[in-house]
This record gives structure tokens, C-alpha cells and sequence, in this order.
């Protein structure tokens, strides 16, 4: 056998191990990647993948978080939801403004999450939305109090050139319009009212959370009222102009 077919002979069976080695060597890399992707997801889903998982679903919900804060910072405040950094921006801590971001450290409050974002691993909450929500709901409680027809007491609250708002309770007051104040037409509602006067007032009207007030028609009917009286007197009452009764009590 020449040389040159003793080389081509070595070439012919060195190949196939050479890439059956190759083949393995990628396989076994391919099992190390698809075990490591098992592995990662695994830690997902009993640790910080199940705790956004739940942080999302706290949000869609709507769920009362309450947290405490640990620090302030610059924009907002920090604090820890299962372990997880949140943070807190100013505006969203109250429906109040908040001047001091300090003087929230250590306070326990209740927000809502507004932002998850776990690639970024970004959680924001809300306390300005819970308290929001808890003043509309006990506006709508005392707001059901109040039905048209109702004549009740309140304090002008402001004035405007359309008309007045009357408070009415705590959080709740309803519209004088600048034609329902007086039986007389003015050309402003400061000319009849002032800011923290007690006034009396009808309700015309309940709806959509709005109140319609009126002074109007409580003196038109205090109007009609009197005149009533007046006619009922003058129906009754005996008027004569006879001699008898122009005499009647007289000493001669």
C-alpha cells in the first residue's frame, strides 16, 4: 500500500470521530443551557418571579398594601413590600401637600401599587390614591343623606360669580346658583351673602353626586304662606258699620 493511500486511509477514519466528538461536546452544551434555564426558572417561581407575579396582581386588584417607611429620598420615600424595594414619589403620598419628606420616616401607610415593572425591578405605590378613594366613599355615604325636597342648614363656603356652595356637611355641599338666591334679580351673589354665613336652603335636586340648593323658593313659599294667612283673616274676620256696633262701648 502506497503512502499516499495509508494517509487517505487515516484521514477517512479519524473523520467521523472527530465530529461524533464534536456533536457530543454540543449536545452536552445544549443540556447544560437547558438546565440552567430550568434552574433559573424554577428560582423565578418560588422566589422573586412569584413575588411580582403577586405584585401584579395586588395592582390590578386594588389591594390595600400598608408599608412602612424606611427613608426619605430625593423625589419621594422608601419602602419595603415582601422584601422589595418600593418607592413612594411625593405627590403620590397624600392628597395633601407634603412640604417635609422627612417627617413621613417611620410612618405606617397604606397605598396602592401603581407601577410593576420586574425587569427594571421598579415597584411604585400610591398612598394618595387609597385616601382618595376612602374620601369619595364617605362622600357617597353622606351624600346619601341628602334627597331633593330636603330643607336643611349650611355655611357658605365660597362665592362665585355664578353662584354660591354651601357646605353642607363635611365633604359634602351642593351648588346655590346665583338665580336661585334671592326673589329679586342681583347682579352678584356677594350682594345677598357672605363667606361663613349660616343659610337655610332647599334641595332641588340629588343626582350624579351633585346637589342643587335654593333660598328662592323657601321665600316664595314663605311668601305664599302669608298671603294665605292674610286672606284667611279677612274671610273670617266680621267687619259692620252699623250704629249699634260704632256706638257699642261708648259712656254718655
Amino acid at each position: 500500500m502506497s503512502e499516499e493511500m495509508n494517509k487517505e486511509l487515516e484521514e477517512a477514519v479519524e473523520a467521523p470521530v472527530e465530529t461524533m466528538e464534536d456533536y457530543a461536546a454540543e449536545l452536552e452544551a445544549s443540556y447544560a443551557t437547558l438546565n440552567r434555564d430550568r434552574i433559573e426558572a424554577a428560582e423565578d417561581e418560588s422566589g422573586d418571579g412569584a413575588k411580582w407575579a403577586e405584585f401584579a396582581r395586588m395592582m390590578e386588584e386594588k389591594e390595600i398594601v400598608k408599608v412602612k417607611i424606611s427613608e426619605a429620598v430625593k423625589g419621594g420615600v422608601v419602602a419595603y413590600v415582601d422584601e422589595v424595594r418600593a418607592f413612594i414619589p411625593a405627590s403620590q403620598l397624600s392628597t395633601e401637600y407634603v412640604e417635609m419628606l422627612e417627617d413621613w420616616q417611620g410612618k405606617h401607610v397604606e397605598t396602592y401599587i401603581i407601577t410593576v415593572d420586574p425587569e427594571k425591578k421598579r415597584l411604585v405605590l400610591s398612598g394618595r390614591e387609597v385616601e382618595r378613594a376612602k374620601k369619595e366613599a364617605l362622600k357617597k355615604e353622606r351624600l346619601a343623606q341628602f334627597k331633593a325636597g330636603d330643607v336643611v342648614e349650611g355655611t357658605v363656603d365660597s362665592i362665585k360669580t355664578y353662584g354660591a356652595f354651601i357646605k353642607l356637611a363635611e365633604g359634602v355641599d351642593g351648588l346655590l346658583h346665583i338665580s336661585q338666591i334671592s326673589t329679586q334679580r342681583i347682579k352678584h351673589p356677594g350682594v345677598v351673602l357672605q363667606e361663613g354665613q349660616t343659610v337655610k336652603v332647599k334641595i332641588l335636586s340629588a343626582e350624579n353626586g351633585k346637589l342643587s340648593l335654593s333660598m328662592k323658593v323657601l321665600a316664595e313659599q314663605q311668601a305664599d304662606k302669608e298671603e294665605h294667612e292674610t286672606f284667611d283673616y279677612k274671610e273670617t274676620g266680621t267687619v259692620s258699620t252699623g250704629l249699634g256696633d260704632l256706638l257699642k262701648g261708648l259712656k254718655f
